[in-house]
Order: structure tokens, then C-alpha cells, then sequence
């Protein structure tokens, strides 16, 4: 049985305040739990209505569906919950290969985000301190435990880059296509928020403007969503690493 204190915690962990106040955040999943589970973060708890986590079966605590259902932060619990610990903020971190976000604030694209830099092996990635927080539930679920492998950081984005010694591509609309503009080994690639683009401190210290062309003969839409936007630059950076 899941006591009302556990219950508490784990659907206060919803909110970044208490993430933050407890250290703790929620994955939810087999699949995910398992992800996490053989990597270096440190597990809190196991929340299960199966014994499938073999290797850990003292930390498992079996409940029923209803119970895991009371619990979950999804609309559907899918047979198991993790809770497990904050791990501390890196300092050092691989900086030749660099995603940075500009304000991104939507958990799905965020989650996605993180799992493109895991396919497109972006060790790091750099976040503005108004980017949602990578521990949030819907991150945590959209990464498919990519969050194991990818360094995140929150940080001051404008101090961060203007100390970079690498060159810095921010996506706009009216950039240079980013089929046709040399791209270096070594760089640092910026996606600004989903409304209102890369904001006017950071475009600034943007040596290169790059943009994705549209081949369509309709009307213009507004702009592609910015995980689809990052999927397509990424693709065509590590391309040309491909071809050197």
C-alpha cells in the first residue's frame, strides 16, 4: 500500500519547487525505469504492480493498479514508478559540440530535444534558466531515458557563450540556409524559444546566422516547431562530419 506521505511526495514532485525541495524526481515506465536504473543516478524509490525489477527487488514496493493510478502524473499509469534522486549540477562538461536553448518552454520539445542530442551525440546541452526544467514529469517521459546520457545545464546562456571560444549559429528565418553555409567540426548551434526565436542579447553574439529553407509553393507558414527545426539543423551538422 502506498502510505498518504509517499503519496504526497511523489505527486508534489509535479511541481519544480518541490523537486527542487526534495531533490527527487519522478520516471514512469518499464522501459524508462530501466534506462535509469543502469545509469550512475541514484534511486529513491520503486513503485510497482509487477515484480519486473529483478535486481532491485528490495526497493520495489508492489501496489495495485489503482494505487499506481492515484500516484502517477500520466493519464494512464503504465505499471511502474520511479522516484529517484537529483543528481548535482556539473561544472565540467564537453564544450567542442554544443546545443544551447533560448527560453524553450515546452515540456515535449525539450524531451525531444534531449533525445536528438543523444542520437546526434551532443554530449552537452546548454539551457537559459527560463528553459523548462529538464526534471519535469513530461520532460522525463519525452526523453525515453536520453536524460541518462546527455549532460543538461542550467545556466546565465548570455555569460556562458560570450566566454566560448567556438563559433555560435543561431537559427533564424532570414539566415543563410544551412544547406549551402560552410559548417565548421567544432560549434555551438542556438534554438530560441517556440514564439518569439532566439532573444536579442543572444542574437548577438551570434557569428552565424543559419536558417532552414522552405520548398513548399503554398503560403508561408509561420515557422516549424523547434524540436523538428533541431532534428533537421543536427542532421545536416553531423552530415558534413560524415563527409569530412
Amino acid at each position: 500500500m502506498v502510505s498518504k506521505s509517499q503519496s504526497k511526495l511523489i505527486r508534489s514532485l509535479n511541481q519544480k519547487k518541490f523537486r527542487l525541495k526534495h531533490g527527487l524526481f519522478v520516471v514512469e515506465g518499464v522501459k524508462s525505469i530501466n534506462e535509469f536504473l543502469n545509469s550512475s543516478l541514484e534511486l529513491y524509490s520503486i513503485f510497482s504492480t509487477e515484480n519486473v525489477f529483478l535486481s532491485h527487488s528490495k526497493e520495489t514496493q508492489l501496489i495495485s493498479l489503482k494505487e499506481l493510478q492515484a500516484i502517477s502524473h500520466l493519464s494512464t499509469a503504465q505499471v511502474a514508478l520511479a522516484v529517484f534522486k537529483i543528481p548535482a549540477p556539473k561544472t565540467d562538461f564537453k564544450q567542442n559540440r554544443l546545443l544551447a536553448l533560448d527560453g524553450v518552454r515546452d515540456p515535449g520539445n525539450l524531451g525531444t530535444i534531449i533525445r536528438l542530442c543523444d542520437w546526434f551525440n551532443i554530449p552537452s546541452l546548454i539551457c537559459s534558466k527560463d528553459t523548462v526544467d529538464c526534471y519535469n514529469p513530461k520532460v522525463v517521459q519525452a526523453t525515453m531515458g536520453s536524460l541518462t546520457r546527455v549532460e543538461v545545464i542550467y545556466t546565465d546562456l548570455h555569460k556562458h557563450l560570450s566566454t566560448l571560444d567556438l563559433p555560435i549559429f543561431g537559427t533564424f528565418m532570414n539566415g543563410e540556409s544551412v544547406y549551402s553555409k560552410p559548417l565548421p567540426e567544432d560549434f555551438v548551434i542556438v534554438m530560441g524559444n517556440e514564439a518569439n526565436g532566439v532573444t536579442k542579447e543572444i542574437e548577438e553574439l551570434c557569428n552565424h546566422r543559419i536558417a532552414i529553407p522552405q520548398f513548399g509553393s503554398g503560403a508561408p507558414t509561420e515557422s516549424l516547431n523547434v524540436a523538428t527545426a533541431t532534428a533537421i539543423t543536427l542532421s545536416e551538422f553531423s552530415r558534413r562530419l560524415i563527409e569530412r
